[in-house]
């Protein structure tokens, strides 16, 4: 299935139905008085956060979703039927924004989170709504509202605890095949990977976490370079990042080490344009393709020193798996004990909103090149 993650749609509720002005006419009654009834109410648009999709593809094609109108009212006391709603199924992470105002609406973060989109219109009033000791024949009535419509900018933000960042060909693919349950296509040349692929990480038979793998970046990006930036908003619900920097090259003549530098410190120039909050992130480093160079201690510690490094640093082989056990169980632990610090602010009685409780554990996180 093709990987679409924008879709600009337009959603127009239904209107209500008119109320009625009538009144009752029967043998004997010669004066029924008025028995108009309601409209009925227009449907509305509703999405709902569907974890059994992963892509916006429906919403590419299928642009117009319009919802019936409610029915007018009747004689007899008679109200309309109301209109059935409209219900959108959407991947869990996607995000609404107005297409007009470019204003964030909603934010379907959970599985089963339901927002209304276009709510529809409420029915006009019948006559016997107007009916009073002085006026027993009212002839009033009130038509239907009109539903809301909008046009609405559909965003997906893959939902995972771990994103891989790095240069084309710094080995991610093949790290996140190495450690999970994904499949990418894997290849020797730049740029095979061209949607994000997420996978789980299982670390132990009640342990796990969700890792996504986007396309590499190359210096430029924001300049439109490459893929861009497009596919970086799939990195801002994760809670840290892997830092991938391939220490090793085919050509003797180039100085990989030198090469892996220059890289990092171009990933971090395109982080910060991007996103300043997604650049802040906690960020580890990770030395992959250490199997094909002759001394993995003293590349680490040449790269550490010159990017100023002081964060967690891990060397690993994605092709071999060497190293890739200890990396993951370092990640476990620190999301681990994420979860728990959070968990105790909620529960904290001096924060009940769960906001800047004390006792925060130190985090590990990178710092950022220089």
């Amino acid at each position: 299935m093709k990987f679409v993650d924008e879709a600009t749609i337009e959603v127009i509720a239904g209107k209500g139905g008119n109320g009625v002005a009538s009144f009752r006419r029967e043998k004997f009654i010669p004066m029924g008085g008025p028995d108009g009834g309601d409209g009925g109410r227009g449907g509305s648009i509703i999405a709902i956060a569907d974890r059994n999709i992963n892509t916006l593809i429906d919403y590419r094609y299928a642009r117009l979703h319009r919802a019936k109108n409610g029915e007018n009212g009747r004689g007899s006391d008679q109200y309309g039927a109301g209109a059935p709603d409209i219900v959108l199924r959407m991947p869990v992470g996607t995000v609404i924004h107005d297409a007009d105002t470019d204003e964030q609406l909603f934010d379907l973060d959970r599985h089963g989170a339901q927002v209304t989109l276009a709510a529809g219109g409420n029915g006009g009033l019948g006559n016997l709504h107007f009916k009073s000791s002085t006026n027993r024949a009212p002839r009033q009535f009130t038509p239907g509202r009109e539903g809301e419509q909008r046009r609405l900018r559909l965003e997906l933000k893959v939902l995972a605890d771990v994103g891989l960042l790095g240069m084309p060909n710094a080995g991610k693919s093949t790290l996140i095949t190495r450690v999970s349950n994904a499949k990418p296509k894997i290849a020797d040349y730049p740029f095979t990977t061209l949607h994000p692929n997420l996978g789980v990480v299982r670390t132990s038979a009640s342990h796990s976490f969700v890792i996504a793998d986007i396309p590499g970046l190359i210096e430029g990006a924001s300049e439109g370079a490459g893929l861009g930036h497009q596919f970086l908003r799939h990195l801002s619900r994760t809670r840290v990042l892997l830092h991938l920097l391939d220490v090793h090259s085919p050509d003797p003549d180039v100085d990989a080490c030198a090469q892996a530098i220059q890289d990092a410190r171009a990933i971090v120039r395109e982080l910060e344009r991007y996103s300043p909050e997604l650049a802040a992130k906690p960020r580890w480093l990770v030395l992959n393709k250490l199997d094909m160079v002759e001394d993995p201690a003293a590349i680490q510690d040449r790269i550490c020193r010159e990017l100023r490094w002081t964060g967690p640093v891990f060397g690993i082989s994605a092709l071999t798996g060497a190293g890739t056990q200890p990396l993951m169980g370092a990640i476990q632990s620190w999301l681990d004990e994420q979860q728990r610090a959070e968990h105790a602010h909620d529960d904290d009685p001096r924060f009940p909103d769960g906001s800047g409780a004390a006792g925060t554990p130190d985090a590990p996180a990178g710092q950022t090149p220089s």
